[in-house]
């Protein structure tokens, strides 16, 4: 799905209002038909809300939301900023509708008490929408305080007040922290970065027919990683194939105390359909590998850590997992970039190593992966001020590097030599553990080998990862789960791409 700024998502709406044709109030009326659909599908047990609207298109869509769930049935009170206050042309007409309603009570910001909500009652934020350039203020940067402050459910219609939707919140801004954000036909960029994310709660993205036209020919940089996405890039296994049909696996790393991360990597690889996987490991990874990992074959890098590093062209590598830092490592990770050329996956104590000197980086072959947290990509480039900065400075360096870069985060970005980045919507907290990162590392390299591009090899990569947590977090919760949990679980994530790809009479 493409991600457009809050600019072109205006411009969506003016060119489905002269295309489609239909009037802007309409428009908004349907805007709000979509979100009662979902309110009254998902809160049946909920029988009132508290709907706090603004004088703008945002306020707009409150007013009607509020008139249609008091058709329903619902019980609903309704807080402006002003009762006597300057509205936008469509959030006039919707308030005026509202008015006619006498079972609907109308209050000011200010006569809001928050000891007289009870708890079961749902407080809707339509106060200040996408077109928000500047710092909340006044009442309602009050009234967004106190909502805050209560622990009922709580709904931002399109974005949460006080957000921006293309760059990050001054510090100490008053912000609406929502439990669910029902967004119109788009993800924001401000929904997928961490210091503005946590306000949007669960993002729920409704269609509400803006003009296919506008959405396939306006060009974009940003993109979601989501299953229709998915269901194009992924190739199902012909059935006249065989195991070089789907390449050679080369997963580099381990050393003394950390063979689990190999381990890890390898085992992703298999169950992420490699033809063929090797383990390049120190001696002291062998009866650990081929115990864990029989279908997987052992060579031999050094004693306790790698000294060596040699292997055929033909084999797609994975460097990093639990390979150390060591001297003689070092030493041999960069001899080996100086004089190989196809793509590889660097991750983990590659990158460490790769970070000792700033012009280790450009040994990178071109096409390859680099999979940083962002911690290792501080190592690697700079230290940015926030989360905003580190994507458009990863942009950069793809670009120069003509590298992809897996940039690990809550929402992952795969960021592509062509200066585009994907954000990865699967995946949850469960995978903020040691190991996660080893597992993604195998499964990219698998792709790659399996003959998949380096970009569609990370989009593919990060998505199956993040689904495979969502499956294991199902069954064993965000806290119990384990990566070893998520290994199992990409045979569930393939059964579910498989079914959706399959052709059917």
């Amino acid at each position: 799905m493409k991600i457009f700024t809050a600019e072109k998502i205006r411009k969506c709406d003016e060119f489905t209002i002269a295309n489609e044709p239909i009037a802007s109030v309409q428009l908004m009326e349907r805007a709000a038909q979509a979100c009662v659909y979902w309110i009254s599908e998902n809160c049946k047990i909920h029988k009132s809300f508290a709907i706090f609207c603004g004088n703008g298109n945002n306020g707009g869509d409150g007013f009607a939301i509020a008139r249609l769930l008091y058709l329903k049935g619902f019980d609903v009170d309704v807080f402006v900023k002003d009762v006597k206050g300057s509205f936008s042309q469509d959030a006039a007409i919707n308030y005026k509708k509202l008015k006619d309603f006498s079972g609907i009570s109308i209050k000011e910001f200010k006569d809001f008490q928050k000891e007289r909500i009870p708890e079961q009652t749902i407080c809707i934020d339509a106060v200040l929408g996408t077109g928000l350039s500047r710092k909340v203020e006044g009442e309602e940067m009050k009234i967004i305080n106190e909502l805050n402050s209560l622990q009922n459910i709580k709904i931002s219609i399109d974005i949460p007040s006080g957000l921006f939707a293309d760059k990050n919140i001054d510090e100490n801004s008053a912000v609406f922290k929502a439990d669910y954000t029902l967004s119109f036909q788009f993800w924001k960029r401000s929904f997928l970065y961490p210091e503005t994310g946590k306000y949007a709660g669960k993002v729920v993205i409704l269609d509400i027919g803006l003009h296919s036209q506008y959405i396939n020919e306006t060009d974009t940089g940003n993109f979601t990683i989501d299953d229709g996405l998915i269901e194009k890039i992924f190739k199902p296994r012909n059935e006249y194939s065989h195991k070089g049909s789907f390449g050679k696996v080369g997963i580099i790393g381990g050393s003394y105390g950390k063979m689990g991360a190999a381990v890890l990597s390898v085992k992703a690889a298999l169950k992420s359909g490699a033809g063929l996987v090797f383990a390049l490991s120190p001696e002291c990874g062998y009866d650990i590998l081929q115990t864990s990992s029989p279908e997987a074959m052992f060579i031999e890098g050094g004693k306790n850590y790698i000294e060596n590093i040699e292997i055929n062209q033909d084999i797609v590598l994975g460097i990093g997992p639990g390979l150390a830092t060591h001297q003689e490592t070092e030493g041999s990770l960069v001899n080996f970039l100086k004089n190989y050329s196809s793509p590889v996956i660097l991750d983990a104590d590659a990158l460490n190593i790769i970070s000792k000197d700033s012009s280790y980086i450009n040994l990178v072959p071109k096409n390859s992966i680099i999979t940083p947290h962002p911690k290792e990509f501080e190592r690697l480039f700079r230290k940015t001020k926030d989360s905003f900065e580190r994507s458009d400075l990863a942009v950069h360096k793809a670009i120069e590097l003509k590298i992809c870069i897996v940039l690990k985060d809550h929402h992952t970005q795969v960021i592509t030599p062509e200066g585009n980045v994907f954000y990865n919507i699967t995946g949850n907290s469960g995978l903020a553990k040691g190991g996660s990162g080893d597992i993604l590392t195998g499964i990219i390299t698998s792709f790659l080998a399996q003959g998949y591009s380096s970009e569609n090899a990370a989009v593919l990569g990060v998505w199956l990862h993040g689904k495979s947590a969502d499956f294991a977090a199902e069954k064993h919760s965000k806290e119990s789960m384990q990566p070893s949990d998520v290994i199992k679980e990409l045979e569930t994530t393939f059964l579910y791409i498989n079914k959706k790809v399959t052709k059917k009479l």
